[in-house]
């Protein structure tokens, strides 16, 4: 089964249907970037975007340094 979750874009409406287990998280995730009752502007679309990179950039880090240890 899936959800719709939506959001507001420089006026506009855009819609996507995840999974639910998924949902839960990606709408947690959501209200922590966005401001989910009103409109975004684009500059925060791409804050947000370049934030979660980061944070993958920063895991991919981890997972790296936990696998090398692992190999020695």
């Amino acid at each position: 089964m899936s959800k719709k979750l939506g959001l507001n874009i420089g006026n506009r409406r855009f819609d996507v249907d995840v999974e639910d287990n998924f949902a839960v998280f990606l709408e947690q995730q959501m209200r922590k970037d966005f401001n989910v009752e009103g409109n975004n502007e684009l500059k925060t679309l791409l804050q947000a975007y370049v934030r979660k990179n980061h944070e993958l950039f920063l895991q991919e880090q981890r997972i790296e340094e936990i696998v090398r240890k692992l190999d020695i």
